[in-house]
């Protein structure tokens, strides 16, 4: 855009409409400027200002005329068609963009040079230090947890930390942006903040050092009463109601609301948090929090359900506040439930009581662990039946938040995945060894501070094999049925891996799935300095897009242990047995989630119901509210399952018998 020096004549307009500058000369306009638009404002500085020609509607249907009125700008350029009116102290240092509206705040100013955030240390984990992250725009959760839990590794801890600075410095500036399309109303005082495109701040209370990543995508929306210190807000974040946010990341789709309270924390896509308050956290995708009175303190979740009351301790009152905790992706904790750091707690399990004696069953995923006298009792692979576990990971990818095309997160949803698969394939192991060492008929059998009842080491045993039979028949399955092939040879080149990658152990690096073998190669190369940040971020991006890849290369290579051959050995019988095998686990375990379901309808769920008749009417007030078993939608998504499922099983075995 051109830009030129006011005429006397415009000059002479602005101050009989109430303006005044320290120097007509500093201000630069558009060519098609109109100084009628421009009253009550005072200028300093260097200024420019754009075209301001049309009508606005606010809320409500008021319309009124882009322009700026009741206003002190100090060193800004305001673009075309935006409308400022009653800036009580002032605005200085800002380029705002093209159709804004700045109504009704304090003052927002850049107060010297800053990075907007970026480069931020958040002592996540452990509020005695140790585990700083420097935050910034571009960070995701896998690149988070890498900086976090790979300290073992300084030097390329230290290459990381030393991009990121760098990054924070390109971004470093004594002006800041306020973006097109952005709506800041009643608002009090921003300092030092980069806001992006089609941000809305309406009756926010204080920003300070921060960037809000907003694009016309994904919006951010920040709401009444919110104070933010010290944060990078990714896109499509909404913060409202009185919340606290200091010194944290927040990601991509995050709902912080109802006086929520976050502090030096980082938070991933789709986290929630509300009433309750969360301090040196890792809440990798999927960390929800929704009551009051729930701390979360000093631990790395993901895919949680925190439930009311839930609390944790990171000290006993010795050295500090220096314990941490992990609950592995999938966990849930119950009412006024009670964790003593240190703790880590296996994927997918549900934790009831209070437990203080430092349990570690991240080999034992899926479990229920429940105080009893004060003991942490565990029951192995028990999750892996219930209703509850197969909702929530039907729930998860509808309830991705994320609208901006550019996503930051890489997540696999996978409930069975090696990385679950391998945990129930020692977890059985382990079961097993125990009774090899204690003997058959135990009552108890103790393990890393828990207790596990013979009959719930009986049935974790036989649960984590149907569990381990289902992912390596779903795997063996998907592999035969994509893939054209017409007898034993040409089955077993389809059944041959496409790579290397995959075998061994495998991590959850915050909600990516993937080999420990491929991670491993990715540290290596950012210790050697082979990798930018945007290097980092597109080879996790390609660790995601071949996951499927990667999971048969470890799949076949258990089947292979269980076939006692090499898959270029494998006979037509072997492959037919494993599938028989998975049918079978499809179906037992569905048959249980199944029962599981119809436990939500039985008589004492009906309890409360049909409060001034008799059991017939508590029935029909039931039903009319719950509906009935039968017609339940998951009810019939799980027999829909069981004959779809059946069905496949029998077309791979057909298709096996004619070879």
């Amino acid at each position: 855009m051109n830009y030129r020096k006011l005429t006397q004549q415009e000059i002479a307009q602005l101050k009989e409409q109430g303006c005044k500058a320290t120097d007509w000369n500093e201000i630069e306009v558009a060519d098609a400027f109109d100084a009628r638009y421009v009253r009550h404002t005072n200028f300093s500085g260097h200024i420019r200002l754009g075209v301001y020609s049309r009508e606005i509607t606010l809320p409500g249907g008021i319309k009124v005329h882009t322009g700026i009125y009741n206003a002190m700008l100090h060193n800004c350029e305001v673009g075309d068609e935006c409308h400022l009116y009653n800036i009580h102290n002032y605005i200085a240092n800002y380029h705002i963009g093209n159709n804004t509206c700045i109504e009704n705040v304090n003052s927002i100013f850049v107060d010297g040079k800053t990075s907007f955030g970026n480069g931020v240390r958040v002592p996540v984990m452990n509020e005695g230090g140790g585990r700083e992250i420097p935050i910034f725009n571009e960070l995701s959760a896998s690149l988070a947890y890498i900086l976090t839990l790979y300290r073992h590794r300084p030097k390329m801890i230290h290459e990381l930390e030393r991009q990121i600075d760098a990054y924070a410095e390109a971004h470093a500036s004594d002006h800041g942006y306020i973006g097109d399309n952005v709506h800041i109303l009643n608002c009090g005082s921003i300092k030092n903040v980069y806001i992006g495109d089609y941000t809305e701040l309406k009756g926010v209370s204080r920003l300070k050092n921060g960037s809000i990543n907003s694009n016309a995508a994904a919006p951010v929306r920040l709401g009444s009463g919110v104070k933010c210190r010290d944060f990078i807000i990714a896109s499509g974040v909404e913060i409202g109601d009185s919340t606290l946010v200091d010194k944290c990341f927040v990601g991509q789709g995050c709902v912080f609301d109802k006086h929520y309270s976050a502090g030096e924390s980082l938070f991933f896509s789709n986290c929630q948090g509300m009433h309750g308050e969360a301090c040196a956290i890792f809440a990798g995708p999927y960390t929800v929090t929704h009551h009051k009175s729930t701390l979360l303190i000093a631990g790395m979740f993901s895919f949680l359900n925190a439930g009311s009351g839930s609390n944790q301790s990171n000290h006993m009152y010795k050295l500090g506040p220096i314990h941490q905790g992990i609950a592995e992706r999938g966990s849930k904790t119950t009412s006024d439930s009670y964790l003593l750091w240190p703790s880590k707690i296996g994927a997918f399990s549900l934790v009831m009581g209070r437990h203080t004696h430092h349990a570690d069953t991240s080999n034992l995923p899926f479990s229920y662990l429940i105080e009893n006298n004060s003991e942490t009792y565990v029951v192995p692979g028990a999750n892996l039946r219930t209703v509850g576990t197969i909702r929530d990971a039907q729930k998860w990818p509808k309830r991705d938040n994320r609208k901006d095309p550019h996503k930051l997160d890489q997540i696999n949803f996978n409930l069975l995945s090696p990385y679950t698969v391998q945990k129930m394939w020692r977890g059985r192991e382990i079961l097993n060894e125990l009774v090899t060492l204690s003997g058959e008929n135990t009552e108890f059998y103790g393990y890393k501070n828990c207790k596990i009842r013979n009959s719930s080491l009986k049935h974790g045993v036989q649960l984590y094999t149907i569990g381990i039979q289902k992912f390596l028949g779903n795997s063996l399955i998907s592999r035969l049925e994509q893939r054209e092939w017409k007898n034993v040879e040409e089955m077993r080149a389809v059944l041959r891996p496409d790579t290397k990658s995959g075998l061994g152990d495998w991590v959850d690096l915050a909600g990516l799935i993937a080999p420990k073998n491929e991670v491993t190669l990715l540290l290596n190369d950012i210790e050697d300095g082979k990798m930018s940040l945007e290097d980092i971020q597109n080879r996790l991006v390609q660790i995601h897009v071949n996951y499927y890849s990667y999971e048969w290369t470890w799949a076949c290579d258990k089947l292979e242990q269980v076939w006692g051959c090499k898959v270029e050995e494998v006979t037509i019988e072997q492959v037919r047995r494993a599938v028989e095998e998975w049918k079978t686990a499809v179906v037992s375990l569905d048959k249980m989630v199944y029962d599981d379901a119809r436990k939500e309808f039985d008589l004492n769920s009906q309890t409360g119901f049909g409060v001034d008749g008799d059991r017939e009417q508590a029935e029909a007030d039931f039903e009319e509210v719950r509906g009935s078993f039968e017609s339940n939608s998951f009810v019939k998504a799980v027999l829909e399952h069981i004959e779809k499922k059946t069905q496949l099983g029998d077309r791979v075995l057909a298709k096996l018998c004619t070879v």
